[in-house]
């Protein structure tokens, strides 16, 4: 079986509460997404999706994505695509760096593998834990008020992880966690991500206004050195996003004692296969995960429930619903969220038909006759 074509559709995500924003007054209203097709000469055509965070949160923007697929989809024409090393070596040796570019195309593949061997995504990556996983839910930044109101909202959706956007002034922002963390119940679990956005010395004051509390602390700083040396002032369980993007980040990490949990997203580090990778890693040392991505319809929650599903479930910390967030739908079989808990099908490959009518025209194809 060869590759015989690459197709790309750009999508709208608009979102059901109009506006999610996060630390450094960054926000969107619609997501740009970009869908990825993989054709075969055996008429078997695999899905990816890859839908960065706007252009200011990580080194990644929506049209990136579809720039990059004019660099490397030529070179991938005529190769197999269950060759998943070969193929990841290919992109890598075509384009150096930007892994969100190459995650669509990783991902679709593992959709075609798992379509002609018959079994879902899931199984390739180790077979699914019980009949289905826990999920968190993000609560976008606003007054401590609103956001607390929040928490009773979504747990009553079967939430019991509540994200909490932070990031912004330090006195505000602790007056958001103790909000929140006033409103939770017996077994919920509060996370404060500031996503990069506080300085050492804000950091420093938040984690010690905090100590009390029982809150998670997410990547309070942009560097892994700043995150550190917060870490090492406070007792609160420590999570690591951002700077997360390797097997090599994870080693350090816990070399260094730097995080209790990972923040795992696919696209950030290139695909299911790399995601993997730093799973089974992570699975050996034993550090907790969230299994997620920057963003993404019905085909990225696919990849996560998939990659979430197969994860051991005493480290699996949490996974996001991302298709939940949005209006709009761009394929049928997407999993589905119930009561703050979500499963990955149980069909071949990822499980989804995209909706034709939703994606629209390709605005990239790449072919061995075709220009870029």
């Amino acid at each position: 079986m060869k590759i015989t074509a690459i197709r790309a559709y750009r999508v709208e995500l608009p979102l059901h509460e109009g506006t999610y924003k996060w630390s450094g007054g960054n926000a969107v209203t619609v997501f740009d997404s970009t869908v990825v097709a993989v054709e075969t000469d055996a008429g078997v055509t695999g899905y990816g999706e890859v839908c960065p965070l706007g252009p200011a949160y990580l080194p990644a923007y929506a049209e990136g994505v579809r720039t990059g697929l004019r660099e490397i989809g030529p070179r991938l024409i005529g190769l197999d695509p269950c060759d998943l090393g070969v193929l990841n070596r290919c992109m890598d040796q075509a384009l150096r760096g930007h892994p969100y570019v190459k995650s669509g195309i990783d991902v679709a593949c593992w959709d075609i593998l798992g379509k002609v061997s018959g079994l879902p995504v899931a199984t390739l990556l180790g077979g699914a834990f019980g009949p289905d996983f826990a999920l968190y839910r993000a609560i976008s930044q606003e007054s401590p008020a609103q956001m607390a109101a929040r928490v009773g909202q979504y747990r009553a959706e079967g939430y019991t992880k509540f994200q909490l956007k932070v990031g912004g002034n330090p006195d505000t922002d602790i007056e958001r966690i103790e909000a929140c963390a006033a409103e939770l119940e017996s077994g919920d679990v509060l996370i404060a991500d500031a996503n990069t956005g506080w300085l050492m010395h804000e950091a420093a004051r938040v984690v010690d206004a905090v100590r009390d509390i029982d809150v998670y602390i997410e990547q309070p700083c942009m560097s892994y050195e700043e995150c550190l040396s917060i870490r090492r002032r406070t007792a609160r369980p420590f999570v690591l996003d951002e700077v997360i993007d390797s097997l090599s980040a994870v080693l350090k990490g816990h070399a260094d004692l730097a995080m209790d949990v990972i923040n795992l997203k696919i696209s950030k580090v290139g695909g299911l296969t790399r995601a993997r990778q730093v799973r089974d890693l992570c699975v050996a040392l034993g550090i907790a995960m969230t299994i997620e991505d920057t963003w993404g319809g019905d085909i990225a929650t696919a990849a996560i429930a998939h990659l979430a599903h197969s994860t051991p479930p005493d480290l699996l910390f949490s996974a996001t619903d991302f298709n939940s967030y949005v209006t709009r739908s761009i394929a049928e079989g997407g999993p589905v969220r119930q009561m703050g808990r979500m499963a990955a099908s149980g069909a071949p490959g990822l499980g989804i038909v995209p909706r034709a009518q939703i994606l629209g025209d390709a605005v990239l194809h790449i072919g061995p006759h075709i220009g870029r």
